[in-house]
């Protein structure tokens, strides 16, 4: 599964979607992690109420099943939903190889229904009735 983490300096999750720099992306599974790239932004990544900031952002996190931000705005929330992706707001800067750490241990257990949904994304759902 892959996540992203909004970032300005590729170590910790400090940024709202938005205004992020960089987004860093990482295949997540029980047994472990793997980096997958970096994007860089560049531009007036602070002004209010410019949407075309947000089209870039989205293609390239289209893959994932979850995105980790320190804030979000609203259309960029929907957005974000929209592509079937799950935003988690973190409350003060975090490590992201610590959030990579708590989500492989969640992954090992037992996954809450929220995250099962998002580990099945991009995956052609089977329903079989005669179970």
């Amino acid at each position: 599964m892959k996540v992203a983490f909004a970032t300005q300096d590729l170590k910790r999750v400090d940024a709202h979607f938005g205004w992020a720099k960089n987004i860093a992306i990482y295949d997540v599974d029980p047994d472990g992690h793997r980096f997958v790239e970096a994007v860089e932004f560049d531009g007036d990544l602070k002004e209010d109420g410019n949407e075309d900031k947000l089209a870039p952002k989205i293609e390239a996190i289209k893959d994932c099943a979850i995105l980790y931000v320190a804030a979000i705005g609203g259309s960029g929330a929907a957005r974000v939903v929209a592509n079937n992706i799950h935003p988690m707001k973190v409350t003060q800067p975090e490590e992201i190889s610590d959030l990579l750490g708590k989500l492989q241990a969640v992954l090992a257990g037992t996954p809450p229904p929220w995250l099962r949904k998002a580990l099945a994304k991009g995956q052609e759902r089977v329903l079989d009735f005669e179970e």
